[in-house]
């Protein structure tokens, strides 16, 4: 582990391979940083280059469309997660007022027991998508397996919580402006689920809220590095040992993109404390709760009501 600011950078590649002593030291450093700022960064992750930036590409053309044609595809049209957001439409630290940023979502789905993603009519749009999406999948659920073992459970322990997931991708687009125009580039928050993989295109912005509580650290750019953090309800499952961070983006100089992949646990995964993680006498620090009803609750305070996540 080396460090990249004040966040580790990790290179989890012996995660792929049979050595398992290797892995073993891998998940040491991963649960260190889980327990500590709750954030890390990773190489080795197995996502070529060609794939990270066929995505980009992909994003770029499809912000760059007509809002009437980015429009037609609206989240709160499509439902289950799916779809367009607007700028301004998001407010995820009320305080702060509306984020500045636009973002187009896709969501895991077998397109028979969930809904399908809607796909922007864009010549050779999906192909490089759905790879990234596959590839980083893969790289977020090597990190679970990384989590169990730091965790002291069975290497595969989140195996059948996370086949069937609540896994979104998530294109972002933050507008250039200056930090005394309106609003932030996205408010104060914390992830709802287990994990996110972050690229970014190497303009800065994302800030991490210091264990302190009143400081705001810069996570740099990382070249092909991806940056992750740990969610609510790996928190909760580990409860509380690792550690769901507020983050937020401030208004970027220039233009900024970022792909942000969640891997948020199965619907009907019971998300209940793991009892080696609840000292001697104590009772757990949160109730058990679905994922599905966890992130619907989440998704209605930033959407309202009428939000809603796909069923199992």
């Amino acid at each position: 582990m080396t460090a990249a600011s004040t966040i580790p950078l990790i290179d989890i590649a012996a995660l792929a391979s049979s050595d398992a002593e290797a892995r073993r030291r891998v998940a040491a450093e991963v649960g260190a940083a889980c327990r500590d700022i709750g954030f890390f960064a990773i190489t080795g992750h197995g996502v070529p280059a060609e794939v990270i930036d066929g995505a980009f590409a992909a994003s770029r053309a499809f912000f760059a469309q007509p809002v009437a044609d980015k429009a037609a595809l609206a989240y709160a049209t499509l439902s289950h997660n799916r779809g367009y957001v607007g700028m301004g439409v998001e407010a995820l630290d009320e305080k702060r007022g509306a984020d500045q940023k636009e973002a187009f979502n896709l969501i895991w789905t077998d397109e028979a027991t969930r809904p399908p993603n809607a796909w922007p009519a864009l010549p050779d749009w999906r192909a490089p998508v759905q790879a990234y999406f596959d590839t980083v999948f893969a790289a977020a659920t090597r990190l679970h397996a990384a989590f169990a073992l730091d965790l002291g459970l069975p290497e595969d322990f989140f195996a059948d919580k996370i086949d069937q997931p609540l896994a979104t991708l998530r294109l972002l687009r933050y507008p250039a402006g200056a930090a005394a125009d309106a609003g932030v580039g996205a408010g104060a928050h914390t992830d709802y689920g287990n994990v996110t993989l972050l690229a970014t295109d190497g303009v800065s912005g994302l800030q991490v809220q210091g264990r302190a509580r009143d400081e705001w650290i810069d996570v740099p750019p990382l070249p092909g590095a991806f940056v992750c953090n740990i969610g609510d309800c790996l928190m909760r499952w580990t409860n509380d040992v690792y550690l769901s961070t507020p983050h937020r983006v401030v208004r970027p100089a220039a233009e900024r993109y970022s792909i942000a992949f969640f891997l948020d646990p199965n619907p009907e995964a019971l998300v209940s404390a793991i009892p080696s993680c609840v000292p001697p006498g104590e009772a757990p620090r949160h109730a058990p709760v679905t994922t599905q009803a966890y992130l619907q609750a989440r998704f209605a305070a930033t959407y309202g009501a009428a939000a809603t996540v796909p069923a199992a």
